[in-house]
């Protein structure tokens, strides 16, 4: 009974402590430990765990400047979804029932990181803000605003950023732990905005609260990294040093004492077989078995700071090869090696293939990665018209050759490509050692150049060559002599893989690549349709590469070359004026005869917008030429629908020799067609129409157009139209282009306006005209939004009055829907400017050409807004 009483006193103390609203000793103490090394502790531990599985997974590239934080790998945190789940349900409950514990604040700040984690943002910083403003632990606050401090720079909100650090300066009594993370987090928001001395100060303070030695030893190879980076040699050696200390893995402490070497004796030694000599040591050394291609790479550039090309491009072809446990290593070589065939060698070419092969390495959204692709934009169309040229001309020279000629020239390739199989086979062939051991078998003399038929990769070549020059190429299987195999089994027989047969296979795949007669001859062009398509495809890549190479390579002698070949080979091309133009241009840059070319666009094109341009080279431009040439476009314009052609005309004219270049002078020359078609014959309406379908860049005009020939087409050309442009342009553009998800485009059918994906389009901000007059510095941050935000896009800004009332800014030109609807979004986020109410930003929107034109005529803005909102919104 004594026993009973004492059970049944616990077990009503209990049963009274688990209540979670009596605020008394008895029910803290319960909860507090029951929360803590309970529903808490385990909701750490789950959350810890995946902290430090982030941390393991992530592979650090020492040849780049390591970041402050390792970044949230969204794969790791995916794959471990039930565990965070896990973690949420576990801090909930010490919540929720034990909510009078001292661990309701410590859960609530998990459930915060947990959020960041899965990238519930607002819901992170919601939860931190909660926790600053009710907990009472300055320690957890501390703790929970630089973990906000660090959302904030993740998401890039500096101004918030800024505040919480202007907090935190003026808190006291901040715990050692809590300043270490403070100063990490303030290393990563300088890191964020570029500032260099900013991340060393903020680490050097970092160190002196640290506790970890591995987390200080990375802190210390970091800033080591950029003291070197900054050319303070003599502190990069010292952190680097620093960085050897705490037992750091393998790899940082061979980067560390490879670039300690490197700051401190490579640099400035003059005794360059001693610094050869570290390499060759380092490339021998059996602990680095996977790190040589590092030491060959660093080996490459030393010899570049040397200046032997050569051997820097040689020992970078052997890196390239070499075993690495870091593939981004392998995409650095392959880089450097664009980069030098670029600078050295104006090798387009190869600079395009080497910079490929990087991004087969790198990660796609690595800053790297994204630099290269930019790069690469320009030299994958040199390289894709460059090889069409190359090929099409080759083509075209065989297909002027008699057959036995051609089949000679056939027979000749295929015996330089068996040459060529040949040598590669010999150098498969590895010597093999001899030792007494050899002595003792059948075949004695199976070392290098061995007579034994399978240790032969040559004689294997060879053999293959002479069976494919018999046979053809046949499937290993049985009875291939049999010319009826379809009566066998169609399944090849094949043997077991046995030692030796990498040889085979490689000399397989090599034998693979060797063309039959047949197949050369069949890639011969032998019709009229072949033969017009290859010299379309020529014309087009002549000039394409041309513009390419004055433009973008600012090669201009190369331009020449191809533009001159362009209208020398192609005289009727619909490029010849553009190319005139080009070569105008070229020339003046060269110091050469221009106005040759002045001479041949006058005689020639006497109606080319082209030969305005050169007529009238001092010709104003830019924004004041484009909103000048507007206004005189829409005088034209009225008077061409009020029936006075002539007067359409001289406006035009006058336009375009004041304003020769502008984005309306495509719309400026249609409307001049347009008059030809009310004054002239059709025969020249038609030609005129035909002659800019061809020439125009604008999408959308060049459709407009088409719609206006196809009345003066017969039927037979009508009929040799693609049945699928005729289909799209009999169709209304509204059916063409409606909105079918959700009904979005409902009512649409019956607007004046018609949505056109691939049309070009600007964005318009509408104002009152006095508001106009005050916001001065709307053009100026306008000009730097542009550079900071689209600085390829060659985005320009007019300014015109629609009417008495509203006052438009025009940007301008975005070459689709898509690409104005990426500049509306960007604009609406993040521009500002003094004085531009959020009303105007909130009413402003884009439109297509062919939508302003219409807009500009009826003045109804509301119309408008309502098109734009149900269909690009």
């Amino acid at each position: 009974m004594r026993i009973f009483s004492r059970l049944l006193v616990v077990s009503l103390f209990f049963c009274v402590a688990c209540s979670s609203e009596r605020n008394t000793f008895t029910n803290r103490t319960f909860h507090n430990v029951t929360a803590h090394f309970n529903a808490y502790y385990l909701a750490d531990v789950r959350l810890k765990e995946v902290e430090t599985e982030v941390y393991q997974n992530y592979k650090e590239d020492y040849t780049q400047i390591l970041p402050v934080f390792i970044p949230f790998d969204s794969a790791t945190i995916q794959a471990n979804a039930e565990k965070l789940q896990s973690s949420r349900e576990l801090a909930s409950k010490a919540i929720e029932w034990h909510k009078i514990s001292n661990w309701v604040d410590d859960s609530y700040y998990i459930l915060g990181k947990l959020d960041y984690y899965q990238s519930h943002f607002d819901d992170a910083q919601n939860t931190f803000k909660y926790i600053n403003v009710n907990s009472k632990s300055d320690d957890l606050r501390h703790q929970t605003l630089i973990t906000l401090l660090r959302l904030y720079v993740d998401q890039g909100e500096f101004e918030n950023a800024n505040f919480t650090i202007d907090y935190l300066g003026k808190e006291k009594n901040i715990a050692d732990e809590n300043r270490y993370e403070l100063y990490r987090t303030l290393a990563y928001y300088y890191e964020k905005r570029g500032d260099r001395s900013g991340v060393i100060g903020a680490l050097d303070k970092a160190i002196e609260y640290s506790k970890d030695k591995k987390e200080e030893s990375r802190i210390n190879f970091i800033l080591a990294q950029r003291y070197q980076r900054e050319g303070f040699e003599a502190l990069a050696h010292e952190y680097y040093e620093k960085a050897l200390e705490g037992n750091p893995p393998y790899e940082r402490s061979f980067y560390a004492q490879l670039y300690a070497q490197q700051v401190a004796e490579l640099n400035a030694s003059k005794d360059l077989r001693k610094v050869r000599k570290y390499y060759e040591d380092l490339y021998e050394d059996p602990k680095n078995k996977d790190l040589k291609d590092v030491v060959i790479y660093e080996k490459a550039l030393f010899e570049e700071k040397q200046g032997d090309t050569e051997l820097t491009l040689e020992l970078l072809h052997q890196a390239a090869k070499e075993p690495g446990s870091n593939p981004r290593v392998k995409g650095y070589i392959y880089q450097k090696l664009a980069e030098i065939n670029l600078a050295e060698f104006k090798d387009y070419r190869a600079t395009k293939y080497y910079l490929d092969s990087a991004l087969s390495f790198i990660n796609e959204e690595d800053p790297a990665a994204l630099a290269i692709t930019n790069q690469k934009e320009s030299l994958d169309q040199y390289v894709f018209h460059f090889e069409r040229i190359e090929g099409n001309d080759s083509l075209l020279q065989l297909a002027g050759l008699s057959p036995e000629e051609q089949k000679l020239i056939a027979e000749n390739y295929i015996k330089t490509e068996e040459e060529r199989l040949m040598r590669e086979a010999e150098a498969l062939q590895k010597p093999k050692s001899s030792s007494i051991f050899d002595n003792l078998l059948a075949f004695s003399d199976r070392g290098s150049g061995s007579s034994f038929y399978f240790d032969n990769s040559v004689a294997m070549q060879q053999g293959a060559i002479d069976f494919q020059r018999s046979w053809g190429n046949r499937p290993l299987q049985d009875n291939w002599r049999r010319s009826a195999v379809s009566f066998q089994s169609s399944a090849p027989t094949i043997s077991e893989p046995i030692e030796g047969d990498s040889i085979a296979s490689e000399t397989d795949n090599l034998i693979s690549q060797l063309p039959t007669l047949d197949d050369l001859l069949a890639g011969i062009p032998n019709s009229e349709q072949q033969i017009q398509t290859l010299n379309l495809e020529l014309e087009e890549s002549y000039f394409e590469l041309g513009k390419l190479l004055y433009f973008d390579l600012e090669e201009v002698e190369k331009s020449v070359a191809n533009l001159e070949t362009l209208v020398r080979v192609y005289p009727s091309s619909s490029k010849k004026p553009e190319a005139y133009y080009l070569l105008y241009l070229a020339q003046k840059d060269l110091g050469g005869n221009s106005q040759q070319y002045v001479g041949r666009l006058n005689r020639e094109f006497p109606e080319s917008q082209y030969t305005y341009s050169v007529n009238n080279p001092d010709a104003a431009s830019g924004n004041l030429a484009y909103v000048e040439s507007s206004k005189r476009y829409e005088q034209a314009y009225n008077a061409y629908y009020s029936g006075q052609y002539q007067t359409s005309k001289s406006i035009i004219k006058s336009t375009l020799e004041e304003y020769p270049l502008t984005r309306n002078t495509e719309r400026l020359l249609l409307l001049d067609i347009m008059n030809t078609g009310q004054t002239e014959g059709r025969v020249r309406y038609r030609e005129r129409l035909e002659n800019y379908i061809e020439n125009s860049q604008d999408q959308a005009l060049v459709e407009l157009a088409r719609n206006m020939l196809k009345p003066l087409l017969s039927q037979e050309e009508l009929a040799a139209l693609n049945p699928k442009e005729l289909d799209e342009s009999d169709s209304t553009q509204v059916e063409k282009n409606a909105v079918t998800d959700d009904g979005e485009n409902e009512g649409a059918s019956n607007s004046p306006y018609k949505y056109n994906e691939s049309a070009t389009h600007i964005f318009v901000l509408v104002m009152d005209p006095a508001l106009a007059e005050t916001v001065k510095s709307l053009l100026p941050d306008l000009e730097t939004f542009h550079a900071s935000n689209f600085s390829k896009e060659r985005l320009r800004t007019g300014e015109m009055n629609m009417n008495r009332e509203n006052a438009i800014f025009i940007i301008s030109p975005f070459s689709n829907a898509a690409k104005a609807k990426e500049y509306y979004s960007k604009f609406q986020q993040e521009f500002e400017s003094e004085g531009l109410t959020d009303q105007v930003k909130s009413d402003s929107f884009v439109i297509s050409i062919e939508n302003f034109t219409a807009l500009n005529k009826s003045k109804n803005l509301e119309e408008y807004r309502t098109f734009f909102k149900s269909t690009y919104k």
